[in-house]
C-alpha cells in the first residue's frame, strides 16, 4: 500500500513538471551572437568543395512604370530565396518542438545576388529578419523596386507587347561554388503573380517565364537565373488621345475640298489643321525613344498624314492663285486704261482751247484792216478744228475697240484658267481620297487591328 502511494505520487510529480523553452535557448545552443563571425564571414560549408544551392523565387505584384523614352522598366517584385547553412542544426525535441527561429539578417551569411539590368539602387524598405530552420535551411524575402533597363520594340506602338528580363546572378561565386535554381516553374510563378497583382497601369501582365543560363568570362562561369516579364499595352488611352484626333483632322482636311476657292477661308482652314497635326507630332516625340531598330508605325502614320495634308495645302495655294490671278488683272488693266483715256481727253481739250484763243487773238488784230479776209480765215480755221475733232473721235473709237478685244481675250483666258483650276482640284481630291483610304488600310493591317 505504501509502495503504490509512492508510485502514484511520483507519476503525479512527473506529469506536473513542464519544461519551458525560448528562442534564446536555441540561439545560445547555436552560439549565434553578433560577436560570432563564424556564421557570416564565409560561405557556410564545412568543406569548400561543397556547392551552396540557392533556390530563388520572384513574383511580380506591381508594374509601377514603363518609360519608352528611356527604355526603363520598373516593377515591384517579391524575391524569396533559400539556402543551407551547414553550421546550423538542432533537435526540435530538445527545445519544446521549436523548428524555426527568426534572427536579424546581419548575423548570418547571405548570397551576394544582384540584378544585372538594375540601373538604380533600391530604396524600398527592407525586412530586417530572416528565418532559420532546425535543419539549417535559411529563408529570406524582400520587396524590391527594380528600376531596370529593357530593350523595347515600339514598332507597333501603341499596340505593342514588351518582354523585359530580370537576370539574377552572383557577383563573386562561380557555378562550382554556388548554383542558383528556381523554386517554382514558369506557370506557377505566372499564376502567383496574376493572383496577387496590385496595379498594372496602362499595361496588362501576360506571363512570367524563368530559365537558367551560364555567364562565361575568362574561363569562369556564373550561374544566372533569368525571369522574363511579358506585358501588353492597353492602347485605349493612346487611341482616344492621339490616333483618333489625327484621323478626325484628316477627315476635316478631306471635307475642306468642298469649301469655295474664291475666298481665303479654305487656305486658312487647311493651315490651322496642319498646325494641329504639328502639335500632336511634338507630343509623339516626347513619347517614343530617340533610337529604335524599326520605325514606329505610329510615326509613319503621322508623317504620311502630315505630308498628304501639306500636299493638299500646296494644291489649294495653286488653285487659289490661278483663280485670283485673272479676277484682279482685268480690273487693274481697265483702271489704267481709263486713266490714260482721261489724260488724253484733258490734253485734247487744252489743245482746242489754245486754238480758240489764238483764233480770237488774230481776229482782234486784223479786224480794223480787213474784215472780209478775216471772216474767210475764221471759217477755214473752224473747218480745220471740226476735222481735228472728228479725227480725235475716230482715234477714241479705235482705242475702245482694242480695249474690248483685250477684255474679251482676257475673259476667255480667265474662263480657261478657272476651268483648269477646277479640274486640278477635282482630280487631286480623287487621288487624295484614294491614297488616304489605301494608306489607312495598310497601316491598320500592319497593326493587325
Amino acid at each position: 500500500m505504501t509502495g503504490a502511494a509512492f508510485l502514484l505520487l511520483l507519476i503525479l510529480t512527473d506529469g506536473g513538471s513542464c519544461k519551458v523553452c525560448s528562442y534564446q535557448d536555441v540561439l545560445d545552443y547555436l552560439n549565434l551572437t553578433a560577436d560570432n563571425s563564424v556564421f557570416k564571414l564565409t560561405r557556410p560549408v564545412r568543406d569548400h568543395t561543397h556547392i551552396t544551392v540557392v533556390k530563388l523565387d520572384i513574383i511580380v505584384y506591381a508594374i509601377l512604370a514603363v518609360v519608352e523614352k528611356t527604355q526603363t522598366f520598373v516593377p515591384l517584385v517579391w524575391a524569396s530565396m533559400q539556402w543551407n547553412n551547414e553550421f546550423i542544426s538542432w533537435d526540435p525535441a530538445q527545445f519544446c518542438g521549436i523548428t524555426q527561429v527568426s534572427v536579424p539578417k546581419d548575423l548570418l551569411w547571405k548570397p551576394d545576388l544582384f540584378i544585372y539590368e538594375m540601373i538604380e539602387k533600391d530604396d524600398s524598405p527592407q525586412y530586417p529578419n530572416i528565418m532559420v530552420n532546425f535543419d539549417g535551411t535559411i529563408t529570406a524575402g524582400d520587396d524590391i523596386r527594380v528600376v531596370s533597363t529593357c530593350k523595347m520594340d515600339v514598332h507597333k506602338f501603341p499596340f505593342d507587347t514588351q518582354e523585359c528580363s530580370i537576370s539574377i546572378g552572383s557577383a563573386v561565386y562561380c557555378e562550382k561554388e554556388m548554383r542558383i535554381l528556381p523554386s517554382s516553374n514558369s506557370s506557377r510563378v505566372t499564376q502567383f503573380s496574376q493572383q496577387i497583382m496590385k496595379t498594372q497601369g496602362e499595361w496588362e501582365f501576360l506571363r512570367l517565364s524563368v530559365n537558367n543560363s551560364l555567364l562565361t568570362f575568362e574561363n569562369r562561369s556564373w550561374d544566372t537565373l533569368i525571369y522574363t516579364v511579358t506585358i501588353k499595352r492597353r492602347p485605349l488611352l493612346h487611341v482616344i488621345n492621339f490616333l483618333l484626333p489625327i484621323l478626325f483632322f484628316l477627315s476635316l482636311d478631306l471635307a475642306s475640298f468642298f469649301i469655295s476657292d474664291h475666298r481665303g477661308e479654305k487656305l486658312g482652314f487647311k493651315v490651322t489643321v496642319l498646325l494641329a497635326i504639328s502639335v500632336l507630332l511634338v507630343i509623339l516625340n516626347d513619347i517614343l525613344p530617340a533610337m529604335s531598330n524599326q520605325t514606329p508605325l505610329i510615326a509613319t502614320y503621322c508623317i504620311v498624314i502630315f505630308a498628304l495634308m501639306l500636299l493638299s495645302l500646296l494644291e489649294t495655294i495653286l488653285v487659289t492663285y490661278l483663280i485670283e490671278k485673272d479676277e484682279f488683272s482685268p480690273q487693274e488693266n481697265q483702271e489704267s486704261k481709263q486713266k490714260n483715256t482721261k489724260t488724253k481727253n484733258c490734253d485734247r481739250e487744252d489743245e482746242e482751247h489754245t486754238i480758240c484763243k489764238s483764233i480770237c487773238r488774230d481776229a482782234e488784230k486784223e479786224r480794223q484792216h480787213e474784215i472780209l479776209p478775216v471772216l474767210e480765215e475764221v471759217n477755214s480755221t473752224l473747218l480745220s478744228g471740226e476735222s481735228h475733232v472728228l479725227l480725235l473721235i475716230l482715234d477714241e473709237l479705235k482705242m475702245l475697240q482694242k480695249a474690248v478685244h483685250v477684255h474679251l481675250g482676257c475673259r476667255e483666258e480667265k474662263v480657261k484658267l478657272v476651268s483648269w483650276a477646277k479640274r486640278i482640284n477635282r482630280s487631286f481630291f480623287i487621288c487624295y481620297a484614294v491614297t488616304v483610304f489605301l494608306f489607312l488600310y495598310l497601316i491598320f493591317r500592319e497593326w493587325k487591328l
